[in-house]
């Protein structure tokens, strides 16, 4: 198993995405700690799933520096860490967009992914370890008809930041990589996928000729906190059914 003795932190990791990396990286011998705001659904998660789940809000320290401990206490050592959580805002034009919702999505999308690397980042420096941030298509180019703007930013602040720390951390043996899914079967996508036209054309985006499904995005991410990538750190992967290269 290829994560056999690692222990791995995923945010966000009641539903989705974060839930099927967890799934896969548990499948491959990790013990794996999931961490969401909505405490129900993540022990029941956690239970289905066979793994721990300890709750906590991403956008207080407190919170999140808890969650790391608890870790630490539980598994005495931290080797991944997972940056999967995130909000997609109602959609609306940047100039009928409130300053608290573009500072909501800012601070759960970005500023929540810097205090996790924070909190997790000295404990991973005693040993090596992998970084993966979940970003998106939306912040490798712009879309028509998406007025998601505070989104776009966070997810293109993230790229960036991926590539930052990659430099950053490599002379403590700590990889950094970013996966950039497009359009995804979550409960996050959902509300945009209601309707058979709606789906239809969500499709017709996609070169490949689907829309993703979770396990995609855990693959890619499995692929980048195994030793099978250990010579890759700021990379920038789509995993998006080929519409990034439209």
């Amino acid at each position: 198993m290829s994560l056999s003795g690692k222990v791995a932190i995923i945010t966000g990791g009641s539903r989705g995405i974060g839930k099927s990396t967890a799934k896969i990286f548990a499948a491959e011998g990790a013990s794996v700690v999931i961490t969401a705001k909505n405490s129900e659904r993540l022990q029941s998660s956690a239970r289905e799933l066979g793994v721990t789940g300890f709750a906590g809000d991403i956008r207080k320290g407190t919170d999140v520096e808890t969650v790391v401990r608890k870790t630490l206490d539980k598994f005495g050592r931290l080797d991944i860490l997972v940056n999967n959580a995130g909000i997609f805002p109602e959609v609306s034009p940047l100039h009928e967009t409130s300053e608290e919702k573009w500072n909501e999505v800012i601070d759960i999308n970005l500023t929540g992914q810097f205090r996790f690397a924070k909190a997790a980042l000295p404990h991973m420096m005693k040993n090596g370890g992998g970084i993966v941030n979940v970003s998106s298509d939306a912040g490798l180019k712009s879309f028509e008809n998406f007025e998601a703007d505070a989104y776009s930013a966070s997810k293109a602040a993230l790229i960036h930041l991926t590539r930052t720390w990659a430099v950053e951390y490599a002379r403590y043996k700590i990889r950094v990589n970013c996966v950039c899914p497009g359009i995804v079967e979550t409960d996050m996508t959902e509300p945009f996928l209601r309707t058979e036209a709606d789906r239809a054309m969500a499709i017709s985006e996609h070169p490949i000729g689907r829309i993703g499904l979770p396990e995609d995005v855990a693959h890619a991410i499995l692929y980048f906190v195994s030793e099978r990538s250990s010579w890759i750190t700021g990379a920038i992967l789509p995993v998006d059914g080929g519409i990034s290269t439209k």
